[in-house]
Parts: C-alpha cells; structure tokens; sequence
C-alpha cells in the first residue's frame, strides 16, 4: 500500500481555487465592513483614547480597526480574494464554455429513460414537423444518427451559464476597485519607512518631503479648510497618529460661502463658489458652486463640500478681572492665541471658533430659586440650577470657544455666549466650563441688569467677598431684623456676628465652604435646622451686601422687589460657582467680524469607476442566473419508438407545465393535407 502525496504547488492551487476559501474571505470582508460602519472612520486617534479609553485604543489600534477600509489586512483580504476567484474562474472556465456550446447530442437512450421528465410512444413522429416546433419554441438543435435512429438535441437558455463568470468576474473587478482605491502604495511606503506621517503642528510649508504626496497619487481623500478668499494647493490626508500632506495639481479658491437657516436657526443649505487656478500660471480652469452631495469635478478628482465654520472671525471682548472686578477692553481673532496678565500670573489664551449660531434644548426651571428652602447649602446650588426634561429648542446666539491655559500647561477650555439667555423677566449671561474634554460643560447663569451688563452684578461680587465691609453688612441686617422683630435688642450683636461669619464663610468658597464648616462644626442631627438657618440669614444679608456695593460706587440703593430678590438669589448661586471657574478673567463677547470658513474633501478615485463597471457585472451575472433558464430537449426518432426527454437548470411547476405541452405538441396526429 502507497501513500499519495499531492505536491505543495497542487496543495496551494486546490485551496485557493476552492469555494471554501472564497466564501470565507467573503466572510471576513462582511464582518470587517460591519466594523467599518459601525465604528467611526479615520478620526484622529486622540479622539478614539477620549472614547475607549487606553485599554481598548490599545486593542484596537493594532488591528486597524480605526481605518478597516485602508487596512493593510484588508488590502491582503481583497488581493487573496482577487486571486481565489480569478482561479475559480480559470478552473471552471472550460466546462462553462462547453456547456454553453455543448449539446449533449450523444446521450444513449439509457441515459434518457433515467431523466425524471421523459415520455415514450410507439407512434412515429415526422423529424420535420419535431424540428419545425423546437424552432418556433426558441431552441436551436443539432442531429446525430444513432443506428437506425435520429437523435434530435436542443437546447435554449444557455446564457444561464455566463451568470456565473460574470457574478465571479464582478467580485474581481470591484476588489481591484477597492485596491485601487485602497492607497495600497502609500501602505507599502509606510511599511517601508519611506513615507512616514507628520505629527508636529507646523506650516505646512515646513513639512519635509517624507510626509508629503505628490500630485500624481493614485488615489486620496484629503480635507482643506479655506476661509473666504484664501486658497490652497494642498490637502491634509489624516493617518491616526499624524497627518500627510498630498500635493494637488491646482489651486483651490474660495470666493464667497452661503448659508441659508430655517426659522429655528438650523443650518438648511450651505454652498461653496470656488475658483480652480493653474498651479503655475493662476489662470482660472474652471468655476463652480460646490453643494453638499453635488462635488465640483475637475479633471477626474471630485471637490466636495464636506463642512462649514469659523474663518478667523475678528472679536470684540470686554474681559472682566475677577480680582479686581474691574474690567477692559481686549481686541482678537478666532483661532488664535495670545497672553493674559492677571496680578503676577501670566496665562495664554487660546481662542476657538465663533459659532454665530447655535440651537441648544432649553429646558424650564423647576422652582423658583428665590423661595427654595434646603438642607445643605450643596442642594440649594442643585435646585437653583436643576431642570426638567422638557423640549425646548431655541437660538442662543453666537458663541465662542477659547481655553485658558496656565504656566503648568494645564487649560480649562470655555464656552461662552452672547446673546442674553431670557428667562421670565430674568436676563442672564451664560458662561460654560470643562476640565477635560470628555466631560459635559458645566454651566454658570450670571445675572444682567436691566441695561444687560454685568456691573451690578459685579459690584454686588466685589462686595459679597470683600472682608472689609462684612462687619457693615452685618450690622446693617442685623439693624433690620431688629426693627422687623425678628430679633430682640440683646439679641441683635449675636445676630450680626452669626451674619458676619456666614459671609465670611461665603467669601472663602461660597456655598460649599459653609457646608464644609457645618460638617465639621454642627452635629450630625443639627446640620439641617442649622443650614436653613445660615441660608435665610445670607438671603437677607444680600439685600444688605447689594445697598452697601451701590453705595461705594455712588448710587442709588435699588428698591426691593420680587425680579430684585431674584437677581440677589441668581448673584449668591453664580458667585459660588465661579469659586470653581478655573481663569482669573470673564470675557464677554462684545461684538465680532464673522469670516466664514468652508470645509472640502477633495478624493481622487480610480477605482470608483471599476466598481460601477463590477457592480454592472454582477447585475447582469445576477440576472442571468436567476431570470434565465437552461432548457434541453431531446428527442430520439425510431422506426418504431419514439423517446422524448426534458431537463432544465431548474426543476420547477413551469418545467412541468412546459414538459407537458411539448409532448401534447409533439404526439399530436398529423392531419393530412386535403388535395387541392
């Protein structure tokens, strides 16, 4: 007994020519796409670790999982499938052919009796009138004589087989699509070393040659964004850890940008008038709007409109020294960067984007924050700030983004509005803040004044928190309880003392320092009655905290009354939150120049129209193989016996219906023909 060994050349051919290594890549293309659209594409990995987290960044960055499409496992997965069904074609290609120019005109009359759909009869047919039915039928038929019988072999439909070289044909050229596309040379440089990304936040002009593309790039999908009247020659191709910088054959111009909103403020059309100029001469090539989902088309790579923003809009601050409470003018630009001095500390700002809209869900306050009574000095921040879930979409205006980052390196980033936020008749501005990225922003109300300006609220700030003047807002509340009746003339001293150490605790931290101070000076079982206690004497204190900081400025007392009573509740809440404000400075957002920005992805694609071509290719494979049938018929002429037989691709009612009515045809008796 041998042992048949196949060669390892036969080995490698049998498995890559095999169904079932076909089938199981198509598999793992099918999964891998469903990664690629579930999870995001192609974002710049900082943002996968603020979403993941380093475990599973670490996981799946390895793997390719942030650019499955343009993956090197993939590219492989799409060549190996190339090669497997371009075998699987070359292996089977000569039995379709056959088949399709094939008509089986040998088989033996054994043969045919053991065909399901087959008939005998002893009445003898007219091979004239036999050929004459099949021709009208649409079959075409080729004759051999076996003995002293005529066998007649026909067949239609033989289309049906090219449905199988065209679906495997499809899958071919759409991977080469795909590998076209696939930027497979610049994953070879990379693997290479020859090309490496960039990841410096440099001029582009200063980007050495190993992190830039020529124009010639086979393919590409890179992003620009160009304020009004700037252009740009080059594109920005993101690479997870970096960025390369692909060289365009022209120069992208910028002319004007349009935005139309709907009457809630949201963005409905936004175009692009462009200019393509000569990279060398500036002669204009070719002008167009770019729209979303409409790209601009210049020598066969397509300019789409992918965003809109900010440009470098100019701004107009009124900064507001929280130290000093005195404020200043500061002029500067979106997108920027630039110092703040606040006492001896030196701070960088680093300016954002303006958003001169912005449609936010408002929601309307639970309670009035005036007559909230509460146990901690915490929860009463809480309520006064809590909301419901209600719907409520409005325009807030334009905003800005901008971070304050200290000598440490540490920032906390800002977000703050312009547009007065109306409540009732309550006017507030809104300042939001956020330590890390990947939290919510925190937001505080400050309260305006019937001019919309911060100044009251100010002076009411500097006062609250000025050491100097709690034993005169002590006295002057306690004078006013006592003419109220709300404490006896020996009582009066304590009062104010208790009032004077509420604000002093205040004006260390607001209203978590006094509850820190209630839980380690007042038992446990005390806190509450002792809390609502503090709470109502630092409710009348700020009436008291309002008359002496309008006094220091030379004016008026304002007259108590319930929008009055507000302001001082909205003015203790604020003051102890910005305790936690993180930036020495308040900027208000005076004014701006608003510079419109638009975003385009410019692509090049070869391959998109090899896909179209496979996507052809397997419609009509598709079509064949489902909507085209395969049908034989064989007829076998004896002296004596006639044997009719049937066979189809497939086996259904119709190929019943069909059999049935050719054998009526058929065996029918020949009508002679009267003479004339």
């Amino acid at each position: 007994m041998t042992s048949h060994t196949v060669p390892f050349r036969r080995a490698v051919y049998d498995l890559l020519s095999s169904m079932r290594f076909a089938i199981s890549l198509l598999t793992l293309l099918a999964i891998a796409s469903i990664i690629g659209t579930v999870l995001k594409q192609n974002e710049p990995y900082v943002n996968y670790r603020v979403e993941f987290g380093d475990f599973w960044f670490s996981i799946f960055q390895p793997l390719g999982l942030f650019d499955v499409y343009h993956a090197i496992w993939f590219l492989l997965i799409l060549a190996f499938l190339v090669a497997s069904t371009c075998l699987c074609i070359w292996r089977h290609f000569p039995g379709v052919i056959r088949e399709i120019r094939g008509y089986r005109e040998k088989a033996s009359q054994n043969s045919l009796r053991l065909m399901s759909h087959h008939h005998e009869t002893s009445a003898p047919l007219d091979q004239s009138q036999v050929l004459t039915h099949l021709t009208e039928h649409g079959y075409r038929y080729r004759l051999r004589t076996d003995g002293d019988a005529t066998v007649v072999a026909a067949k239609k439909g033989s289309w049906q087989r090219l449905g199988y070289l065209f679906t495997h044909s499809a899958i071919v050229v759409i991977c080469i699509g795909g590998l076209m596309d696939g930027n497979l040379p610049l994953k070879v440089m990379e693997m290479l070393n020859i090309k490496t990304s960039e990841t410096r936040n440099i001029p582009q002009s200063q980007i050495p040659a190993q992190s830039r593309l020529s124009s010639n790039n086979l393919s590409f999908r890179g992003n620009v964004n160009l304020s009004e009247g700037s252009s740009a020659s080059v594109v920005f191709l993101n690479s997870g850890n970096g960025y390369f910088v692909q060289e365009l054959p022209f120069v992208l111009k910028l002319k004007k940008f349009h935005i139309e909103h709907y009457s809630t403020g949201m963005p409905k059309l936004f175009a692009s008038d462009v200019d393509v100029l000569d990279i060398k001469t500036g002669a204009l090539l070719q002008s167009g709007t770019v729209k979303v989902n409409h790209p601009l088309v210049v020598n066969g790579m397509a300019i789409y409109q992918a965003s809109f923003g900010d440009g470098g809009s100019g701004l107009d601050f009124i900064q507001w020294d929280l130290n000093t409470h005195t404020q200043s003018k500061l002029a500067a630009q979106s997108q920027s960067e630039l110092d703040l001095q606040a006492s001896t500390e030196r701070y960088r700002l680093e300016i954002g984007d303006l958003r001169p809209f912005n449609i936010e869900t408002i929601a309307k306050p639970a309670g009035d924050t005036s007559a909230v009574a509460v146990n901690q000095f915490q929860t009463a921040l809480a309520s006064a700030q809590s909301v419901k879930s209600e719907r409520n979409l409005r325009n807030l205006g334009p905003m800005i983004q901008f971070k304050v980052r200290d000598n440490t390196g540490q920032a906390v980033e800002y977000q703050n509005y312009m547009q007065p936020f109306v409540e009732g008749d309550a006017s507030y501005f809104i300042t939001g803040m956020r330590r890390e990225v990947a939290t919510p922003f925190a937001f505080t109300r400050i309260p305006l004044n019937e001019d919309m300006q911060l100044d009251t609220y100010m002076r009411f700030r500097a006062a609250i928190l000025d050491p100097k003047l709690h034993a005169e807002i002590a006295k002057n509340t306690a004078a006013k309880a006592l003419k109220a009746g709300g404490v006896s003339k020996g009582g009066e001293a304590q009062f104010a003392e208790i009032t004077q150490g509420v604000l002093s605790q205040f004006s260390q931290g607001g209203f978590p320092a006094i509850e820190r101070f209630l839980d380690e000076k007042v038992p446990k079982e005390q806190r509450q009655t002792v809390a609502q206690t503090y709470l109502k004497v630092l409710q009348s204190a700020a009436i008291d905290v309002m008359d002496v900081a309008q006094t220091q400025a030379g004016l008026a007392p304002i007259p108590v009354s319930d929008t009055q009573y507000r302001f001082l509740m909205d003015s203790l809440v604020a003051t102890s939150s910005l305790f936690d404000y993180g930036s020495p400075k308040l900027l208000v957002l005076n004014g701006f120049s608003e510079v419109k920005s638009s975003g385009f992805q410019l692509t090049r694609s070869p391959g998109k129209n090899i896909v179209y071509l496979g996507s052809l290719l397997l419609i009509m494979g598709i079509f064949c193989m489902f909507y085209i049938r395969e049908n034989r018929i064989w007829v076998r002429l004896a002296p004596n016996k006639t044997l009719i037989a049937m066979s189809s691709n497939r086996k259904t009612a119709d190929l019943d219906r069909e059999f049935d009515a050719h054998i009526a045809a058929l065996t029918q008796p020949i009508t002679p023909e009267e003479p004339r």
